[in-house]
């Protein structure tokens, strides 16, 4: 299978449109760690719409909500809502988009310190730049803010 050229194919997609302002972001300072890995508590973010059977479903339009797992959830009650994908794969085994118990792994192995808990998720397919800074971002920053949390794991969906 060879990769989609997705930006060629959605620029053919919206031709009658103004082009697209892609987003350009300034450089982001570098923090480097300031002990081993196997030390660190490491925070879980996937932008896959995964989110707890007991829990509301992402909505496919601009949701710029969180959802908080626990990190010792089954995967068994873990249920993909995201429409920028094909969520086949996720729904059988949520690992591939939000790999919580890969991560509960690394901790039993003791490769990272601890995994946070809770780990997070949200919708990926968020169109507007201005809401993922000013309403997904501060939550995210704020949930993770006092949770001592030493390095923050991003899983791009």
């Amino acid at each position: 299978m060879s990769p989609i050229a997705y930006i060629p194919r959605t620029r053919e997609m919206y031709a009658d449109m103004p082009p697209y302002r892609w987003v350009v972001s300034g450089d982001a300072p570098w923090t480097p760690l300031t002990k081993p890995v196997d030390r660190c508590r490491v925070a879980l973010l996937s932008s896959g719409g995964v989110h707890h059977v007991d829990q509301k479903p992402f909505h496919y339009r601009d949701d710029t909500s969180i959802r908080r797992v626990p990190k010792n959830a089954r995967v068994e009650d873990l249920r993909v809502s995201h429409f920028g994908y094909r969520t086949e794969d996720a729904a059988a085994d949520p690992n591939c988009v939000f790999p919580i118990e890969r991560m509960r792994e690394l901790e039993t192995e003791g490769v990272i310190g601890e995994l946070a808990d809770p780990a997070y998720t949200c919708m990926g397919g968020i169109y507007s730049t201005r809401r993922v800074r000013n309403d997904l971002v501060p939550q995210v920053v704020d949930s993770v803010a006092g949770a001592g949390v030493d390095l923050f794991l991003l899983v791009p969906v």
